[in-house]
Parts: C-alpha cells; sequence; structure tokens
C-alpha cells in the first residue's frame, strides 16, 4: 500500500529529473535565439558617433586644435573620444571657454580646456585653486562625466584671455570641504 507521503516523494523525484532537462531545453534555445539576434545586431555599420567641442558637433575623424594641442574625433568603447594627436604651434580653432561647468552634453571625454573657479577644491583648510591645472574630459564608472586634472596650467597655450584668477580663497574650506 502507498502512503500519501510516498506519493508526493515519488512525483517530487519526477519533477526533480525533469526540471533540469528542461532548462537545458529552454536555456539551449533561448541561447540559440539570442545570439542570432547578436550576431545580426554586431554585423550592422554604425557610423562613428560625433564629438562634442564646447557644445558643437565634430564628426568622426575631424581633428580641431585647442590650446596648442591637436585633438582627433574617435571612438573609444562605443562612446565619442577626443585623442590628443599631440602639440603644435597652431592657433585654436575652436572655442575654448574654460572648464566652467559639468562638461556633460557640452564636451566629449578626451577633450581638455584650462581649469577655472569651477575646478577648485580644498585639502585639508588649503585652497587649491582649478586655475593652476589643465582639466580633461573623464567618465566615472557610473557614466557621470567630469573634469580631471590632467596637465599643468604652463601646458595650455592662450591664444585669448586667460580665464579669471580664482576668486575663492582658503577660509572657505573647511576639513577638506569647500563651503
Amino acid at each position: 500500500m502507498t502512503t500519501t507521503t510516498d506519493t508526493r516523494t515519488t512525483r517530487n523525484l519526477r519533477r526533480g529529473a525533469f526540471t533540469p532537462v528542461a532548462v537545458a531545453v529552454l536555456t539551449t534555445a533561448g541561447i540559440t535565439f539570442g545570439a542570432g539576434f547578436a550576431e545580426a545586431d554586431e554585423r550592422k555599420t554604425r557610423p562613428g558617433a560625433a564629438c562634442l567641442w564646447s557644445g558643437a558637433t565634430y564628426q568622426p575623424g575631424a581633428t580641431v586644435i585647442a590650446g596648442g594641442g591637436a585633438y582627433r574625433c574617435g571612438t573609444d568603447q562605443d562612446a565619442p573620444h577626443w585623442f590628443h594627436e599631440g602639440s603644435t604651434g597652431k592657433a585654436s580653432t575652436v572655442r575654448n571657454p574654460g572648464a566652467v561647468t559639468a562638461p556633460a552634453g557640452q564636451f566629449s571625454t578626451g577633450a581638455r580646456q584650462p581649469g577655472t573657479s569651477y575646478n577648485d577644491y580644498c585639502v585639508t583648510n588649503q585652497l587649491i585653486p582649478g586655475t593652476d591645472d589643465v582639466y580633461q574630459v573623464v567618465r566615472a564608472g557610473d557614466g557621470t562625466m567630469m573634469w580631471k586634472a590632467a596637465a599643468p596650467i604652463s601646458q595650455w597655450k592662450f591664444d585669448s584671455a586667460r580665464p579669471d584668477p580664482t576668486w575663492r580663497t582658503g577660509s572657505l574650506c573647511y576639513d577638506g570641504s569647500l563651503m
């Protein structure tokens, strides 16, 4: 005589044996279909993404001159990026307002600008003026774009007036925070 517990155990064992087979079949089918779609997407020719410099759009392969350096528009990890191609004695061909606001929507990664008071920061109670450095646009792990110090300001060739010196003083620094 079979008990209710024995019947349930037998059913559960059958389900347990069937489940891995079903999962394997469905997974294989899903991978096959998914891989087919992915391959189709990869075969599409995508035009390179345009780069931004001070809000103006430049096509891939375009070169601009800024602060005594040449920058070529290209892509890095499928995102628009300015590649520094070296120094040049030529005058700037693009607008260089300085790093005055967050770069998103204005500059692509790799673009450089002279620092401004926007880039001021504190180390303990000492003010570090943003105007001491050249800043480059970088993308953080979360996708946020920001300016990061890349070179001393002496490496930027000014075609016109330098950005105004910072208006802040060390009195606005408190425990490493700018007030």
